[in-house]
């Protein structure tokens, strides 16, 4: 593992869709990164009354949106532990497994970010791994850093490649992702309305097969 670049991207995932993969595909770019290993959530914390579809289908349906990316995998870490699923942990469990706080960099995007402050183990988890924010409509990179003025100085331009930081960074990653997201995804497929531009077509045939989120049959895929 020396030397390697571990992007990980949580999330619920219910369902993933096309903000979720161009968050991920951006901040590959940006850092160079190895792998992606993403990592749906059992739990989470900060969703009451999620998640809408169970972990065997939001695990087939991240399963299907990665199939065309060689360099990314699914991780069923967080389904297989028990109780709520914390960031925090998750990198703990990563430790565990060789990778260095240095060589890991959590994925998320600026709105996410931006409710870092009310995260299990804050400030803590935050020296457990790098931290990639991206771009997301409606929230801005600045915006979401100076919710937290205490975490400015960690902030770092994005490099290609070359020596992995000594210490853990929050890199900023200026990319234009699209404006999607999940519940905008089922409220389409309750009103039976197509998600063609939402989510990747092997994604949808799955919703539509097995009646998910009140996927309505007549739907146009």
């Amino acid at each position: 593992m020396s030397g390697r670049r571990l992007g990980v991207l949580g999330g619920t995932f219910d369902p993933i869709h096309y903000g979720h993969l161009d968050a991920g595909d951006a901040a590959q770019r940006a850092l160079a990164l190895d792998e992606i290993r993403i990592v749906p959530a059992h739990d989470p914390p900060h969703k009451p009354g999620d998640p809408r579809a169970s972990a065997f289908h939001r695990f087939a349906l991240v399963a299907l949106a990665t199939q065309d990316r060689p360099s990314w995998r699914v991780s069923d870490a967080e389904m297989r532990r028990q109780g709520q699923s914390y960031t925090y942990d998750t990198l703990k469990a990563l430790q565990a497994e060789g990778w260095a706080a240095s060589q890991i960099f959590f994925i998320l995007g600026a709105d996410a970010f931006a409710e870092i402050a009310t995260w299990h183990r804050f400030p803590a988890v935050v020296d457990e791994a790098h931290f990639v924010v991206v771009a997301r409509p409606g929230m801005t990179l600045d915006a979401a850093i100076r919710r937290t003025p205490m975490l400015l100085p960690r902030v770092q331009t994005p490099g290609s490649g070359g020596d992995l930081p000594s210490a853990t960074a929050i890199f900023l990653v200026h990319a234009t992702t699209r404006d999607v997201s999940s519940s905008e995804v089922r409220a389409r497929l309750a009103g039976g309305l197509p998600i063609d531009d939402l989510v990747p077509p092997a994604v949808a045939r799955h919703i539509l097969a097995h009646d998910l989120y009140g996927a309505v049959r007549a739907s146009s895929f």
